[in-house]
């Protein structure tokens, strides 16, 4: 049979003289997913080799410490941190005296926190906010940073000293200028710094000049204000996600600039800073440079009691649910509303839209069929037939982001149904994660509860290495031209006819141990130990006195043997 064509760009096109590629797809993943756990470095030793390898110079001081703590609370993945690399390496072609001066001015930024510690044996607390109305209060704009300093509390006093300037809001705030960035990364790999007072051009491109020139986004015509260029559905090649954070890339995709509030809400976007700021926001996209942290917000142990959870097999709804508020986008005349995330959801669904005429809309899917079969060509039905079998998407609440009129022609337009409590939710099997304001909060809960999780999202995060799409999500393109034909493999067409039903039930129960055992609160202080032990050693004029000493590796003969053991399976 014929093979899919896998694309730079994250996705793979659907060949269809193949095998469904779903198949393919899940068994890469867990291919994937079992050899980087079997290649984990098992002692501190392993972990300083594998640092070097990767990053091409030593850890940060404190390495053993955060070693220690990741052994003692049986962190898994020890080596997966490259979000942080990603995050901070262009300051280290920066000289630490420059991103000392641009920290200590950007503390009375509009609309921060500051945390840190100014010695080894000072408290990790709260140091300065620019916050309106100087609301500090737990349940306000500084909320982050109590819970960020309480769940540090146990690593505390092994952090170093440093000061860390914090959004207290959704959405990061500092665009990327490409050749900027660039210019820091070179400067990085040479060992040399460039010079923030003589900055390059100003670019007036908006959010394309976060990408490269030879970029897809800078080499397309985008129609700002209109929508996406894109094929008829019926005529448009079928593609599913391989690599999900690089699905994610708008420089790769610039559909995602017009089918996303975070890009849509400011049009073509905005002029991006001419220095890189060193702060930190709970959820950048790949156009940002604002640096991931691990935060607390939402996150959960589990889902209690085990009655709003129940296992698989006793969820009685087979369709995909979802339910959340119109957020994401301001609604006006004079935005996009139509075409930001949450929306389109809702239009994709088509019952809780009747106002924008899509109910009638003709679907073309990909069916499901045995892998010794070719996949063929999509078929064609209708959406007013499949959807009320299928689908329980609707917006819930009442009407929000939006002027007086514009909230009541949004009642016109969508259904606004009741809010599903954890009892009703527990009934379906699948699930649709989407973006609001930011990130979306709620994956953490939906990943731990049995059901099948179906993810689209712009925003990679602190755990995006550690986890894999296939086996323990479904990974969803920014347009949602996926959605149908996944939803259609896992649990057939209307009568389920078809249905990968033990498929869906593996990943959805692997997807709920990964969250119990690579995403617990220690996991987070794990991430956020080692990225301020990075952080603190590139802000600081000392940074070459602060990395790993090598002599501190005097292990254990158990230990040395135990690595030399592991040593062929690894390399």
């Amino acid at each position: 049979m014929g093979t899919h064509h896998y694309r730079d760009d994250g996705l793979v096109e659907v060949n269809p003289a193949g095998p469904h590629p779903i198949y393919e797809l899940v068994r890469r993943a867990q291919k994937d997913w079992e050899q980087k756990t079997r290649m984990a470095s098992k002692t501190l030793e392993e972990a300083v080799e594998e640092y070097r390898r990767r990053y091409k110079r030593l850890p940060p001081k404190g390495f053993d410490d955060w070693w220690s703590y990741v052994k003692d609370k049986n962190v898994q993945l020890p080596d997966e941190y490259d979000q942080i690399y990603r995050d901070l390496e262009p300051y280290w072609g920066m000289d630490p005296k420059d991103l000392q001066t641009l920290q200590r001015d950007w503390e009375d930024h509009t609309d921060s926190f500051t945390i840190g510690k100014d010695s080894y044996d000072d408290v990790f607390t709260l140091k300065n906010y620019s916050i309106p109305n100087d609301d500090t209060s737990r349940d306000g704009l500084a909320k982050g940073a109590y819970e960020m300093t309480e769940m540090m509390e146990e690593v505390a006093d092994m952090l170093p000293p440093f000061r860390a300037v914090f959004s207290p809001h959704d959405n990061p705030n500092l665009p990327t200028d490409h050749e900027l960035k660039e210019k820091a990364l070179q400067a990085a790999r040479s060992g040399t710094f460039i010079d923030i007072k003589n900055p390059p051009e100003v670019k007036l491109d908006g959010w394309i000049s976060g990408c490269s020139p030879r970029s897809p986004a800078r080499n397309q015509v985008i129609n700002w204000g209109g929508v996406p260029n894109t094929a008829p559905a019926s005529t448009r090649v079928k593609s599913f996600i391989y690599d999900h954070r690089v699905s994610m890339d708008p420089c790769l995709h610039p559909s995602h600039l017009l089918l996303h509030g975070q890009f849509i809400s400011h049009q073509r976007g905005p002029i991006p800073h001419r220095f890189m700021v060193p702060q930190f926001s709970y959820g950048p996209t790949m156009l940002h440079h604002d640096i991931t942290p691990a935060m607390p917000i939402n996150w959960v142990e589990d889902i209690l009691p085990r009655s709003d959870d129940p296992p698989w097999d006793a969820r009685s709804d087979a369709r995909l649910q979802w339910r959340g508020s119109n957020t994401g986008i301001w609604h006006a005349d004079d935005t996009r509303w139509d075409l930001a995330q949450r929306a389109r959801l809702v239009g994709w669904g088509g019952d809780g839209a009747r106002g924008l005429g899509l109910v009638d809309e003709e679907l073309s899917v990909l069916m499901p069929a045995d892998e010794d079969v070719r996949v063929g060509r999509p078929m064609r039905a209708r959406k007013a037939q499949w959807a009320p079998a299928m689908v329980d998407v609707a917006f819930a609440g009442d009407q929000i982001n939006c002027a007086p009129d514009m909230c009541r022609r949004l009642a016109d337009i969508f259904e606004y149904r009741k809010r599903h409590d954890v009892v009703t939710a527990g009934r379906y099997k699948y699930y649709i994660d989407v973006d609001g304001n930011g990130w979306s909060s709620r994956f953490k809960r939906l990943i731990t509860s049995n059901a099948l999780v179906f993810k689209s999202t712009v925003y990679p995060e602190w755990y995006t290495d550690r986890v894999a799409p296939w086996v323990h999500y479904v990974p969803i393109q920014v347009d949602l031209s996926d959605l149908w034909d996944a939803l259609v493999f896992f649990r057939g067409g209307p009568s389920e006819k078809g249905a990968h039903d033990q498929m869906a039930k593996q990943i959805a129960e692997d997807g709920r141990e990964w969250s119990k055992t690579f995403w617990r609160r220690e996991d987070m202080v794990a991430y956020n130990f080692r990225l301020f032990l990075e952080y603190s050693r590139v802000m600081s004029p000392e940074r070459q006195s602060l990395s790993f000493d090598l002599t501190m590796l005097q292990e254990r003969p158990k230990e040395r043997q135990r690595a030399q053991n592991s040593d062929s399976e690894r390399r």
